[in-house]
Order: C-alpha cells, then structure tokens, then sequence
C-alpha cells in the first residue's frame, strides 16, 4: 500500500470539530504561527507577512453560533435517541419505525422521527407519508404527521420526484441536518428517534455536535445476528463510547425467520458466533432484545400501514413490545406506562 500524503487527523481532533474544514494553505506554517484554528489566526503579529495570512483570517473560528439555537429549539423533546448500525442492511430504518409505531400505540406519547439517511431517505415510504411536503410558517418548517402523535420530518419531502438521487458532499448534507434540528417546529414530543445512515461518518458526527448541547438520552444499535454484520456493529460501539454517547442497548433484528401460517422459527441467519445477545456481553451493553424476520414487517411498510395495528398477535409485534418496555427502563422510565404489561 502507498503511504498516504496527508497527515492522518487524530480521532479527538475529528471529535473535537466534526463540521470544521482545515483551511488550505499555500506555504507551509511558520515556526511561530498560531495555528490556523487559532482565535489569532491571520492577525497574531507573527502572521505579518505570512502568505497564508489571509486565508487564515477568512477561515471559520470558535463554536457553532446555531448550537444554541438548535438546543432552544428542543427544549420541549424530552428523550432524543439515535437508532445507529455500522452495517446497512440490518434493517435500522424499518427498526426504527416499528419503535415510533410502538410508542405511538400509547395516545398519552408523542413521538418524533428524523430522517438523517439523506442519500436513502426511505423513513416517509414506510410510515405512508411519501406524498407530503415541507410547510413554512413563522414557526418554522412543519413535520409531517403519520399520525395524530407521530410527526416525520426527511429529506423526501423536498424532492420534486421521489426517485431523484441526492448527489450530495459533506458540507450540505450537514447543513440539511442542522435545519431539522433548528428550523422544525417539532413542538411538545416524548420521543425524537433520530435514523442514520451507516457507518461512522459525516451524519453521525453532525447529529452529535448538534444535539450534545440540548442532551442525547443515548444510542440504540441494531444488528443481525450473523458475525458480517457484528464486525461492523463493534465499529459503531466503538465510536458511540469515543464520541461519549451512551448505548442504550442492542437489537438484534431478523434474528429467526418465524412462519405466519405455523410460527415455525427458522435460523436464516446464522448466529455462527453467539449473534446479537453474546455481543452485548462482550461489549458490557445492555441487550434490548431480538425480533424475529417476519415478511409482514416488510408489507406494511411497502404500504406505510401499522404492523402493530395489523398484526398485534404476531411473534414480532410481541418482541417488539419487549423491546420498548426493555428501552424505557434503560432510559429510566416506567416500562408500564409505556406498553403496559398485558398488551406486551
């Protein structure tokens, strides 16, 4: 392999400052420079002279002056919680939907749903919101609403045709998030679920420079149980425990394949090294639970339907229950007041 040309950034630097660009000098930095990300960048006497002195000066200094915007925005959401997997294909934004679904079974909760996949916003399609749009009001942008306590907010909804690619950098995908944060009226909510793309990457780092100041209740991480997908989920673990948000716990979905007709469980995915359950263990977080692979899931959001309200007495919907009242004591919540124990 070449050896790379650029320094490597430390992870605590990155952390430090997820939205920065270093800016891009033409000479190298003098023996008494200041640092480019210094407050005397550009104007130190030192930088008399310096043929970068300019592009230091215009360069952006200090914190995110939207941060406390965007934390006054949200006082009034009481739990913010990410659904994260290092792996696409786990299934976390059908996860997520089914935890919105499951907390909304309650009319005393109202939840929040933010779309943060910008280049595969697929949270509209399955909560059968994809025909609606964004409204402006003095307030700010409004959700959408699947239901009378279930508000949505994707970049879908700006799309003039659903099938458009989002060919986005860095930099606007950040800005896109920002504004959910800080131009959506989300209003009074109980829940805000924020769906991320994969990995560990530009989506997840805005979301938590933003949201650190007004307070992350934690992450939830989804797998599937074979050893490809936990490769990947160790990675996002990893970086929840170096960017200090705390793990929730761990789902592991489509853990068996469980026949509608006969509720025969099947293994399609092989835990060959203890799946889900045994990485929790290795990783000292808490297990939330496994929710068997059933086709229903995947029918009612093609149709944007409730798999709670369809198939209350399925294997899944019951796991899934479980689930939220295992989540609710994480966070420190009663679990009967929010799926009482004889619907779960």
């Amino acid at each position: 392999m070449a050896p790379s040309l650029e320094a490597p950034e430390t992870v605590e630097d990155v952390l430090a400052n997820p939205l920065k660009q270093k800016p891009q000098l033409v000479a190298p930095e003098p023996e008494h420079c200041p640092g480019p990300d210094s407050e005397q960048a550009g104007v130190a006497d030192s930088c008399a002279g310096c043929p970068n002195q300019k592009i230091c000066a215009s360069a952006p200094k200090g914190p995110d002056p939207d941060v406390p915007l965007i934390t006054a925005r949200l006082a009034s959401v009481k739990h913010k919680i990410l659904v994260l997997s290092g792996k696409g294909g786990v299934g976390k934004s059908t996860v997520t939907c089914q935890l919105a679904r499951a907390f909304a079974t309650n009319p005393d909760i109202t939840v929040g749903v933010m779309d943060t996949d910008i280049c595969g916003p697929s949270i509209p399609k399955m909560l059968g919101v994809e025909s609606e749009t964004i409204h402006i009001s003095s307030a700010g942008w409004s959700p959408a609403w699947a239901m009378d306590n279930l508000a949505v907010m994707s970049i879908q909804f700006m799309l003039p045709n659903r099938d458009d690619a989002i060919i986005w950098r860095g930099p606007k995908k950040n800005g896109l998030i920002k504004q959910f944060l800080k131009d959506v009226e989300w209003g009074d909510l109980d829940f805000l679920l924020v769906d991320t793309p994969p990995g560990t990457s530009d989506e997840h780092l805005s979301v938590n420079t933003f949201l650190k100041e007004s307070g992350i209740e934690g992450a939830v991480i989804v797998t599937t149980p074979q050893e490809v997908s936990l490769l990947d989920v160790r990675k996002e673990i990893d970086f929840c425990r170096k960017a200090d948000i705390r793990v929730l716990g761990l789902i592991e979905n489509m853990s068996l394949f469980v026949c509608p007709k006969c509720t025969h469980a099947s293994e399609i995915f092989r835990a060959t090294t203890g799946g889900g359950r045994a990485l929790a263990q290795e990783m000292g977080i808490p297990f939330l639970g496994s929710v068997p692979l059933d086709p229903r899931i995947g029918m009612s959001c093609d149709y944007g339907e409730s798999f709670f309200d369809s198939f209350p007495d399925s294997p899944a919907c019951k796991a899934l229950k479980s689930v939220v009242r295992t989540l609710a004591d994480q966070i420190g919540l009663d679990p009967n007041e929010i799926m009482p124990a004889d619907e779960s």
